[in-house]
């Protein structure tokens, strides 16, 4: 199809609106992606800060539920008396109360001199844990009476008691009689450990 000038000349000014509004249009499709594409780079920042987020809410959560386990053990320890410089008027009291309490005929004891078991770093100052090392003798009537008296001096509190051994003999015949006497003789070795936390406030 051939234009005469007189109609190319009609025709400029709408091929030139047609182009600048393709350009337009092109520009708006150009911007449009590029909004898009920041947008998307938004999204997925504040998906991952969210998440970030998530996870150090679950980190401090499970940090405050295991120091709050921790406190209420060091509150357990404290209120038995475990924390804290040994206590052997504490611990001679406790012995003498049980004996006349079973009624124990016989009981002997001796408590070595205190010894370091570990120190363990901590904030602000060390955790240690010391022993000393009771020995005692005992007559029994029967095995547990042996039983009993470890009891109760594990329910006496001011140390933790660990039974490291006891050995049990027979002194007597067994059998009824008419003379109730200790047919057996204990000797228990028992470390009384208790923790000085240095970092404590006194």
């Amino acid at each position: 199809m051939n234009f005469t000038p007189e109609e190319l000349k009609k025709l400029s000014l709408p091929a030139l609106l047609a182009l600048a509004l393709l350009a337009a249009g092109g520009g708006l499709i150009w911007s449009a992606d590029i909004a898009l594409k920041s947008a998307q780079r938004a999204a997925a920042a504040a998906q991952a800060e969210r998440q970030q987020s998530g996870e150090r809410l679950a980190r401090i959560a499970e940090e405050e539920r295991e120091v709050s386990e921790k406190l209420d053990v060091y509150k357990q320890l404290k209120r038995l008396n475990i924390i804290g410089e040994e206590r052997r008027l504490e611990w001679a009291d406790a012995v003498t109360r049980i004996r006349n309490q079973r009624e124990l005929l016989d009981l002997t004891y001796r408590v070595d001199r205190q010894k370091l078991l570990k120190s363990v770093p901590g904030k602000p100052d060390s955790v240690d844990f010391f022993a000393s090392t009771m020995t005692v003798q005992l007559d029994l009537l029967h095995e547990e009476d042996l039983l009993r008296f470890l009891a109760d001096l594990r329910d006496s509190g001011n140390a933790y008691y660990s039974v490291r051994s006891c050995q049990l003999s027979r002194t007597g015949p067994g059998g009824a009689g008419a003379v109730i006497a200790p047919r057996l003789r204990a000797e228990c070795s028992i470390d009384l450990i208790t923790i000085v936390d240095r970092g404590a406030k006194q």
